[in-house]
């Protein structure tokens, strides 16, 4: 799923569809607060991210019903392996060291991490 790449207003579209709504008027409602979209904005949107396998449409359905046809998981790996990819020339390691290098870290990921890392030398 490397190859999958969204812009920041495709992601915003799919995390209203992965929240739950599905019709254009819920779908619109969802977004309008951050982003000021008219409902024919979102359409469109809608309608171009079908043709890039990104959305499916029920049409059968009255109103037309829009789904994500990517999980969030499979979105939030192709970012990470892109970040990786562009920024850490694909390590982890110098990543995660970044973050802790720079206090970006709360005292509960700290923990958490240390705890995973601990897991991994089993």
């Amino acid at each position: 799923m490397n190859h999958l790449k969204l812009t920041d207003s495709e992601w915003l579209v799919l995390c209203a569809l992965w929240d739950g709504h599905r019709a254009l008027g819920e779908i619109t409602a969802a977004l309008r607060a951050q982003t000021g979209w008219s409902r024919n904005t979102v359409h469109t949107y809608l309608t171009r991210m079908a043709e890039k396998e990104l959305v499916a449409i029920d049409r059968e359905r009255t109103p037309h019903q829009y789904c994500a046809a990517v999980t969030r998981a499979e979105c939030e790996a192709a970012e990470r392996h892109s970040l990786l990819d562009r920024v850490y020339q694909g390590s982890a390691g110098r990543l995660v060291t970044a973050f802790v290098r720079d206090g970006s870290l709360t005292a509960k990921e700290r923990d958490e991490l240390r705890r995973l890392l601990d897991e991994m030398e089993v």
